[in-house]
Order: C-alpha cells, then structure tokens, then sequence
C-alpha cells in the first residue's frame, strides 16, 4: 500500500512539474502582475513607471515560450511535452498552443513600446493599466491551449474582464465610460449565455472535456442522436454566441464601433489584435475538436460494438453484410452543421463589417468596422478546415489552419500599425476625424505613406502582407470548393477598396485644412522609428513569407494527427 502511495504521489509530482514547465509563459507574466503591484507599496515604488516592470517579463515570457524552437523542431526533435494535454486535461500544449501564444506575447511587447510612446496610461496609471494589458494576454493565452470547456469559459472571463476596465481607462472622459460599460453590459450577456450552452452540452454528452464529448458524440446511436439533436444544436449554438462575440461577428458585433470609438485608440488596438487572435486560436479547438478525433468510434447498426471510421472505410462492400455495416458517423452531422454556421457568419461578418464602414467619419469607428469585416475574412478558413476534415483531406485542413494563423500574423503589423498612426496623428492634432486628415501628405508625408500602406495592405492589394494573408485564405476555400463562400470574400475585397481609399484621398488630394493645429510627426522621432519597424513587416511578409509560412505550417500539421 505504501508503495502505491508513493508512486501515486511521484505520478502526481511529475505531472505537476510537466505542466508548470508547459504553463512556464503564463505563470512569468503572472510574477511579473504580481511584482509589479509588490513595487508600488514603497513610497520610491510609486514614482517607477510600470512599464520597466512590464516589459521585462513579457520579454522573459516570449523566451519562454521560444516558437523558434519548438515550432522548427521535427517530430523526434520536439519537446517531450508536446502535443500532449496538462493540468488533468484542462489545457493543451502543442505547435498550435506555441504559435498562438508566442503572437499574443509579441504583440504584447509591442503593445507595451507603442503605449509608452504614446503617452497612455502615465505614470500614475501604468500599473493598473498593463497589469489589465498582461491578465488579459493570460487569459488568452488560456483561450489558445484551451482542451476542456471550463477553461474555454476561463479563458474568455479572463480575456474578457480586464478589457471591459481598458475601455474605460481614460478617467473622466464620458465617452469611455460608456464604452465600458456597453462593453461590459454585452459581454455579461455572452457569458451568460454561453455558460448556459456550456451546461446544455455537458449535459448531453457527460462530460466538458473536448476529446471525451466528441469519443461521447462519435459513439450515439442514430436514435441516441436524434433524441439529443435538439440539445445539442441549441448548446453548440450558444457556446457560438460567446466565440462570436469575442470576435465582434455579426450579430453580436454591437459593442464594437461605440467601444473603439469611446476608448483610447491604445485600447482600441488591444482589442482588434490580440482578442481577435486569441478567439481565432479558441474558434480552431473548438470547430476541429468537435468535428474530428483521430480514433472517431462508430457503432455497428444491429449491435454496439465500436469500430474505427478507418476500419470502416477499408471493409470490403459485400452485398451480403449489408446488415453489419455501420450507419453514417454522427460527426458527419456535425461537422455540416459547424461548417455552415461558421460560413454563414463568416460571409454575413464581413459583408455588413464593409458596408458599414462606407459612412463614418471617424477614424477609430472605421477601423472597428473594420475589424469586424476581417474576422469574417478569418473565420472562413476555419469553415474550410472543418468542411476538409470532412472529406478526409487532412494535408488540405492543415495549410487551412496554417491560412490562419498566417493571416493573424499580418493583421497584428496592419491593425497594430493602423491605430498607432491614429494615436501619434491624435496627440499631434488633437482629434481623429478623418476631415482633419485633410492635406497631411504636405506637413507629413511619412507617416501619410506608411499609413497609405498599411490601409492598402488591410484591402489585400499586392505586393503587400495583406494580399498574402487573403490569398492563403482563399486558397482554402478553393481547396474546400466553398465557393459562394470564395465569391463573396472576393466582392468584398473589392467593396473595402473604397472606403479605405477615401482615407488614403484625404490624406493625399483633398485640401489642407486652414483650421487645423500645426503638424509636428517626423519618422525620425521615437515614434516615427516605431511606426516604421511595424510597418516594415507589411512589406516584407507580402513578398518574403516563406519562413512564417513554415512557422504557421508547423503549428497546424500535428494539430490533426498529434
């Protein structure tokens, strides 16, 4: 007996040790929250800048995370850790994890750079500001590794709440604190239901881990399903409604243009990133791991023992074993149904994100529309993987994931570098009208051609980084033959070519305003220099994107075949 304690005692202290060592990124930015509040208690402490605390452990927590090892690394290379699941089943360490994460923390570092430059938060505010910026970054590094649908609602809680305090950061300005507390309002109403869809699966299928509920739904019956269709459509829905509206997609996209608008453009640029590649990465687990497991059990018709799908397909089609031949897996239904939904929100999201942005005069409510039409642009490579998966065209889900993951890499240089140019045109005009824009390639054409470019890159115009991205992802949908779906991202492409290039005509043509305050941004200041690294990234992923394809490659092709 005591040597089955002690050696259930060891089991239980290795894997306690392995997941630490998995958790190592997450649990570095938690010390650095946590020094970071230990180092206002001192009187001396209050006059340090968080930011010389922050920025140090968000570097520590990338090194940790170290995407130039793993994710470069063969299958006998890789780290003995990987692909496997840690915290009992919670979490999930693989390339996907890797990548998804090591994004979050770059653009947190960067995040970090740009906020300092601009001038929010000040000192009195900066530890309250990124110790907000670095739990939300934890949860969504929470919401990439996520294998088990607590720590879904964890993640998305975590991602969630500090960001609905980011809103409204700006103290006694009116407008951020309606955004806030919009922003709150929906997202309590998300959670909510989300949490109740939650319950519905868990209920139907006995289980919240990802892995054990779809082996569950792979095994039901013809009539064990349909008794549990409804069930399971209504819960799969709604835990849809939280995904969505972390990813502002119709129709739960409301909160997006009155927040961004309301909030600081810092904020604003948290929110349209990182969020977005955190629920991307959450969008991937959930629609793969619900319509695919590597061992998929089907019941034979007139007995219940459990076969593979493999084994299935390879039987012999005699006439006569008709009989004991098994009926359609239930996850062919689910996959149709998770396909679908997400394309018919993926084209419903960027058609209206488009049209919408058509009448606004405000830089900061374009770009969240903005925003919202690129989700739709991101999640139809999701319903391409699935659709693919489907078909048993594993290599063809895989570069669909890799799309994505591309994809989310580019639109962290453009949407990044987007809200920068508003911020640094911000503190030096003193307003973000578009109107004011007017005539600015005379006072300041640098930063007039880089932001000419990033808006031209987030249409998809070669040779830049954004008609790489979309080009992957329509790729994806060429390979899925989805192609209503392909049309419509393509007429959309077109459709944003005009309200991004009205910004780009003020900038450039239109008068200069005799009314505006003088203009003083040179890209040989501090914030120059930083808007020209982020935008350099546009530019070279739009010709050389070889090693980043390898990279996002790498991070999908073990996600379906660990």
């Amino acid at each position: 007996m005591n040597d089955t304690l002690f050696t259930l005692i060891g089991s239980y202290k290795k894997e306690t040790l392995d997941s630490l060592q998995a958790f190592m990124p997450e649990l570095i930015l938690s010390a650095t929250i946590v020094l970071m509040l230990l180092v206002r208690m001192p009187s001396w402490g209050r006059k340090l800048n968080s930011f010389y605390v922050a920025l140090p452990g968000v570097v520590l927590a990338l090194l940790a995370s170290a995407p130039w090892i793993h994710l470069q690394a063969t299958a006998s290379e890789a780290c003995p850790l990987m692909g496997k699941p840690f915290f009992d089943g919670m979490l999930m360490f693989d390339e996907l994890t890797v990548f998804f994460r090591s994004v979050l923390l770059l653009f947190a570092l960067l995040f970090l750079v740009f906020t300092k430059l601009s001038g929010i938060p000040d000192r009195e505010d900066s530890p309250d500001f990124y110790t907000l910026v670095l739990g939300g970054t934890i949860g969504m590094c929470i919401m990439a590794s996520a294998n088990h649908l607590l720590a879904v609602f964890l993640g998305v809680e975590m991602a969630s709440v500090p960001s609905y305090a980011l809103a409204g950061i700006l103290k006694g300005r009116r407008t951020a604190g309606e955004a806030a507390l919009k922003y709150a309002v929906y997202g309590a109403g998300a959670a909510g239901v989300m949490l109740y869809g939650i319950s519905l699966l868990a209920g139907a299928l006995g289980s919240v881990h990802i892995p054990t509920m779809v082996a569950q739904l792979a095994a039901f019956t013809p009539d064990q399903l349909a008794d549990r269709q409804v069930v399971l459509m209504s819960g799969g829905l709604m835990l849809g409604v939280g995904l969505a509206f972390k990813l502002s997609a119709v129709p739960f996209h409301f909160w997006a243009p009155d927040v961004f608008e309301g909030a600081c453009a810092e904020v604003g640029a948290f929110l349209s990133v990182a969020s977005k590649a955190a629920a991307l990465a959450l969008l991937i687990r959930v629609a793969i791991g619900f319509s695919h497991t590597p061992a998929e059990v089907i019941p034979k018709a007139p007995a219940l023992t459990l076969v593979s799908a493999t084994a299935v397909a390879a039987a012999p089609d005699h006439a006569d074993d008709h009989a004991s031949v098994a009926p359609a897996s239930p996850l062919v239904a689910t996959r149709k149904f998770i396909a679908g939904f997400i394309a018919l929100l993926a084209a419903v999201t960027c058609t209206f994100g488009n049209l919408a942005a058509y009448g606004q005069t405000n830089i900061k409510r374009l770009l969240a529309y903005s925003t919202i039409a690129h989700a739709g642009y991101m999640m139809m490579p999701v319903a391409a993987a699935v659709a693919l998966v489907g078909r048993g065209d594993s290599a063809g889900a895989e570069k669909a994931i890799s799309a994505v993951a591309f994809y989310v890499v580019t639109y962290l240089f453009m949407n990044l570098g987007a809200f920068a140019c508003v911020a640094f045109l911000r503190n030096t005009l003193r307003t973000e009208e578009i109107a004011d824009y007017s005539g600015l390639i005379k006072r300041s054409p640098g930063i007039v051609i880089l932001f000419s470019a990033i808006l031209l890159s987030l249409v998809g115009l070669p040779p830049l980084a954004g008609f790489t991205g979309k080009f992957m992802a329509f790729a994806a949908l060429t390979n899925a033959q989805l192609w209503t779906l392909l049309v419509i991202g393509g007429v959309n492409t077109a459709i944003s070519l005009f309200y991004y290039l009205r910004v780009v005509k003020v900038m450039t043509l239109d008068p200069e305003s005799e009314t505006r305050l003088p203009v003083n941004f040179s890209l040989l200041s501090s914030e120059g220099v930083f808007l020209s690294l982020v935008t350099l990234p546009v530019f070279v992923l739009g010709v050389w994107f070889d090693p980043l394809n390898r990279w996002a490659l790498a991070a999908a092709e073990r996600f379906l075949t660990p």
